[in-house]
C-alpha cells in the first residue's frame, strides 16, 4: 500500500509544481542571499514567493562511545537563547556535505572521527529558505585540536544520550536539527534503524 501510493503521488508531482517567471534579488549577505520571485501556480494564475537562498549544512551525530554523544551549548542571537545542540556547520564554497561535516566536527569541538555514515537529508525552513541539511552519524572519535572561529563560543559536552532524549522529553532541547539527529541517534543506538544511502 505505502509503495503504490509513494508511486502515485510521483505521477501527480507535476500537477504541484510551480514555474518561476521572474526573480529579483533584495539583499545578499555573506551567509544569505534573499529574493523575491514571481511564480505561476499549477492553476496558471501567478503569485509572489519571498525566500531564502541559502548554501547549505551538515549536523553530526557524534558517539563518543554506545552510549554518549558530543553535544554543544551555544548562544544563538536571533532567538536570544542558549540552546544545547548537535555540532553542525554551513558548506563552504566547493565543499560537499562530507568534507563540511568532517572540517565542522574538528572545528568547533576538536575530534575526528573515523567512521563516517551518511543518515538523510532534511530541510529546516521548507516555507521560506531553500537550505539543505545532511545528517551524518561519526564514530571511533579521537581527540585532536580545537580551531573555532573568532567569533565562535562554545561548551563541549558529554551527553549521555537517555539524558539527551529526556531533555528532548522535557522541551529542553528546541534547536530543531539536534531534535531530528536525537531521534536518529536513538534509533542507532538502538538498532531498530540503520542508515542506507540516500541521493
Amino acid at each position: 500500500m505505502p509503495d503504490a501510493f509513494y508511486a502515485k503521488s510521483l505521477m501527480n508531482s507535476r500537477e504541484l509544481r510551480e514555474i518561476k517567471l521572474s526573480s529579483e534579488t533584495k539583499f545578499r549577505g555573506n551567509l544569505l542571499h534573499v529574493v523575491r520571485d514571481e511564480v505561476q501556480l499549477p492553476n496558471g494564475k501567478t503569485s509572489i514567493r519571498e525566500g531564502i537562498k541559502h548554501p547549505g549544512a551538515v549536523v553530526i551525530i557524534p558517539f563518543l562511545n554506545a552510549t554518549t554523544l558530543i553535544m554543544e551549548r551555544q548562544y544563538r542571537y536571533y532567538p536570544n537563547e542558549i540552546f544545547f545542540e548537535l555540532p553542525a556547520g554551513k558548506t563552504d564554497a566547493g565543499e560537499d556535505f562530507l568534507t563540511t561535516g568532517k572540517r565542522e566536527l574538528l572545528e568547533e569541538t576538536g575530534y575526528v572521527a573515523k567512521q563516517w555514515t551518511f543518515i538523510s537529508h532534511l530541510y529546516p525552513a521548507i516555507g521560506y529558505a531553500d537550505e539543505k541539511m545532511a545528517v551524518y552519524a561519526a564514530h571511533d572519535l579521537t581527540m585532536e585540536k580545537i580551531d573555532r572561529d573568532e567569533d565562535e563560543f562554545l561548551e563541549i559536552i558529554e551527553m549521555p544520550l537517555n539524558q539527551a532524549m529526556e531533555m528532548l522529553r522535557r522541551g529542553e532541547i528546541t534547536d530543531a536539527k539536534t531534535m531530528v539527529g536525537l531521534f536518529w541517534a536513538e534509533k542507532l543506538a538502538k538498532g531498530d534503524w540503520k542508515a542506507y544511502a540516500r541521493s
